[in-house]
């Protein structure tokens, strides 16, 4: 059994970061993922630009220069991986881990690779920075099954020509909705709020409003789809209920913490949903247990939650030295 000081659940940016902060305090853990390094950015748009300057998503004091005012996807996974490869962090890739489990002094944590292959492990601390990303929330209608449905968007292309429902008012919806059009896909989204959002990126909400205003964009408030089949979706509002014809449903409503899984380890959750910590030290309620990342972000969830996500590591790594 593989003994470790610090076993890190998670190779995104704040796990990344965590792991750096660490290593300045002279422990050198094991981040263990079960895909690839900065798994959610590689999910993101393939040609989005970060909302963020480059300067806010940075770790481990490593400068991050781009060519334009606001960071590429692509720019960012070769800054986290270059990162991850110099710093010399070490990282179990495409590792799932399957339990944690206190024992005297510390954790036992089950792992399974991409093999097959059963792992265990023991560590000192546990460090939890799985974000939020790989568990979208559920829309439980009829239909939300078929392959015609995602809960993600990578690019428009595919989608030139076809009628695509978006479901969801938030910044990833209208980008989604913006690019869709411009491949010339016919889009309607469907917002179960009454106007749109105040989170709306300002610089994008005057032209996404434009291209609604001219019937070039369907937007449909106050509205939830109710069920999908084949061909069309069927909306409901309360001027009533009607069916539109429908390609393809890009559900785009957010994600949740894995509940199941902090639960099994003993992490509590709150009413709210969300894992209980605490803010100054990231600390869960069973002792020895962290937070970092997206995870810990309650409500305030988006797709860049790096730029406070990134200090996380600091607090887990204070407190770490601090019971020493």
């Amino acid at each position: 059994m593989q003994k470790e000081q610090v076993i890190i659940i998670g190779a995104g940016p704040c796990g990344l970061s965590a792991a750096l902060e660490l290593q300045a305090i002279g422990i050198d853990p094991l981040i263990i993922e079960k895909r690839n390094i900065v798994h959610s950015i590689s999910q993101y748009p393939v040609y989005m630009h970060f909302f963020s300057s480059p300067e806010l998503l940075e770790i481990g004091e490593v400068p991050f220069t781009t060519a334009g005012d606001k960071p590429s996807r692509l720019e960012a996974l070769n800054y986290y991986r270059t990162i991850a490869l110099r710093r010399q962090v070490r990282i179990h890739r495409f590792e799932t881990v399957t339990d944690v489990q206190s024992n005297e002094g510390g954790f036992e944590v089950q792992s399974v690779n991409r093999h097959g292959e059963q792992l265990s492990y023991t560590a000192d601390k546990i460090i939890i920075a799985t974000g939020y990303f790989d568990h979208p929330n559920m829309l439980g209608i009829p239909g939300e099954q078929l392959d015609k449905v995602s809960h993600f968007f990578r690019e428009s292309h595919p989608y030139s020509g076809m009628d695509v429902t978006i479901i969801g008012g938030s910044n990833s919806a209208i980008d989604a909705a913006l690019e869709l059009e411009r491949a010339g896909a016919h889009v309607t989204v469907v917002y179960r709020g009454e106007g749109y959002s105040a989170h709306i990126k300002p610089w994008v909400r005057p032209i996404f409003e434009s291209l609604v205003n001219k019937g070039r964009i369907n937007m449909r408030f106050h509205s939830r789809v109710v069920h999908i089949d084949d061909r069309e979706v069927t909306i409901e509002a309360d001027s009533g209920t009607d069916k539109i014809a429908n390609d393809f449903v890009l559900a785009l409503t957010g994600f949740h913490p894995d509940r199941e899984f902090l639960t099994k380890i003993g992490v509590v959750i709150e009413p709210e949903g969300y894992p209980y910590f605490n803010e100054q030290t990231m600390e869960t309620n069973v002792p020895g247990i962290f937070l970092a990342g997206v995870v810990a972000s309650r409500r305030e969830a988006n797709e860049i939650f790096i730029e406070t996500g990134r200090f996380h590591g600091r607090k887990i790594a204070g407190r770490i030295q601090g019971s020493e």
